[in-house]
């Protein structure tokens, strides 16, 4: 077993995590995590018609990564599209000045920078069961 596909694996795995339960855990609560970024965002400069619409998919698109990203499924496309979703939280918690939170998120990206970087350790995962069939 190579240290470094382990290693990878473990990281790969552990954000996926985190973003599934992100979404996991707010599609009981849909209807309140919505209301409250309606109340977070209303004197900020974005249109409340876009911070609703955000809140609305926002846990979906958690919930979808984080499965993509754990099952290494498409690993490329949801990296990809999980560093999108932190540039986009990161610009809303801009435009609210919450700095706080734009450190954590930065940690984010640069987790997801990493995982896009590294991307040649994702052995462990479907992609490369996919792959691997295609190629035989």
């Amino acid at each position: 077993m190579n240290t470094k596909h382990i290693a990878y694996l473990l990281a790969r795995v552990t954000m996926g995590i985190n973003l599934l339960a992100h979404g996991l855990v707010r599609f009981p609560k849909l209807q309140e995590f919505q209301a409250w970024m309606l109340e977070y965002f209303h004197d900020s400069i974005l249109p409340l018609w876009t911070v609703k619409i955000w809140a609305g998919i926002l846990p979906f698109l958690e919930f979808s990564l984080g499965v993509g990203i754990v099952l290494g499924l498409f690993s490329h496309k949801v990296l990809v599209g999980g560093a999108l979703v932190i540039l986009v939280l990161i610009f809303g918690s801009c435009l609210k000045e919450n700095w706080e939170w734009v450190s954590f998120q930065m940690i984010y990206a640069l987790y997801f920078f990493f995982l896009l970087i590294y991307a040649e350790y994702n052995h462990y995962s479907i992609d490369r069961v996919i792959f691997t069939k295609r190629s035989s």
